[in-house]
């Protein structure tokens, strides 16, 4: 068995590589979302809209991409703490911007930059410090049934937001939903994973696989629409910060990956993550291609 150091190593390379392909994913998948929704004057996406994106070979090629790259971060995971694996993907926010402004012309200003840049600082400050304290845990039957409740209130918190906004709902509404949805997914990827290690395999096991395809649909559904309503980088960006986020606080608070950490450390979790929120939220206003702009 290789010393843990190692394994970290490789876990933070397969995660390199992972955002990799969540960015051409997101690219591809972006365009040809845009195309489909171009002079129809649709603002929301449906199923039947979704659906109609299965018949559309960039949308399948942006798909595969984004496959191959949840291959790479579940091999991650498995070497690895979720806190420490699920932060490296904000590497997709700069290489999506970058690409995403050499395919349209797009020309991203001195504000834009200091919005990515803010973003990777707290983004990189995180994964630092949780490299230092990030412990492997038991993942026992009470930490997943509590996992599995915080989930379920979420599915109904925004089941009854979407229903309420409606076709009011902006890119930044969709990346915040699809960015709480897939750090549920994240964390209970890094569950199961666990518990198949410990031999742990029961019917609480499959509910947790179960629940993690609902909320990997659903939080699919959601970002699809934050691509038919802004550019791809806002999305990266909001998915590299929200969904991080998200894995690291469930890891932390329920699972106890951690339990280690000084009071220094958890400070530098949290300022480490309102620098990365408020990159985010600049990037969402100085960004050439929102809808605000």
């Amino acid at each position: 068995m290789l010393p843990a150091e190692v394994l970290r190593a490789i876990a933070i390379m397969l995660a390199l590589l992972a955002a990799v392909g969540l960015a051409l994913g997101a690219q591809f998948q972006n365009d040809s979302v845009h195309q489909r929704v171009n002079g129809t004057g649709i603002s929301r996406l449906g199923i039947k809209q979704v659906l109609g994106l299965l018949k559309r070979p960039r949308w399948l090629v942006g798909t595969s991409f984004l496959m191959l790259g949840v291959i790479l971060q579940l091999a991650a995971l498995t070497l690895a703490p979720l806190i420490v694996v699920q932060p490296i993907g904000a590497v997709a926010l700069v290489i999506t911007s970058l690409l995403n402004a050499r395919i349209y012309g797009v020309r991203l200003g001195p504000r834009t930059f200091f919005a990515i840049a803010l973003t990777l600082a707290g983004i990189s400050s995180f994964v630092v410090s949780a490299a230092g304290v990030a412990t492997e845990v038991e993942m026992s039957d009470e930490k997943l049934l509590q996992v599995l409740g915080v989930l379920a209130l979420m599915l109904i918190l925004f089941g009854f937001l979407m229903a309420t906004m409606g076709d009011t709902a902006k890119a930044l509404n969709y990346v915040f939903g699809a960015g709480v949805l897939y750090g549920f997914v994240a964390t209970l990827a890094k569950v199961i994973i666990q518990r198949l290690i410990q031999g742990d395999f029961d019917t609480l096991t499959l509910s947790a696989a179960i629940a993690l395809v609902l909320a990997a649909l659903l939080g699919g559904w959601f970002v699809q629409n934050a691509y038919a309503t802004g550019p791809p980088d806002l999305v990266i960006a909001g998915l590299t910060v929200i969904d991080p986020m998200v894995a690291v606080g469930v890891g932390i608070v329920i699972l106890g990956e951690a339990a280690n950490a000084s009071m220094d450390t958890i400070i530098t979790f949290i300022i480490s993550g309102l620098v990365a929120v408020l990159g985010v939220y600049l990037l969402e206003k100085v960004h050439p291609q929102t809808n605000e702009n």
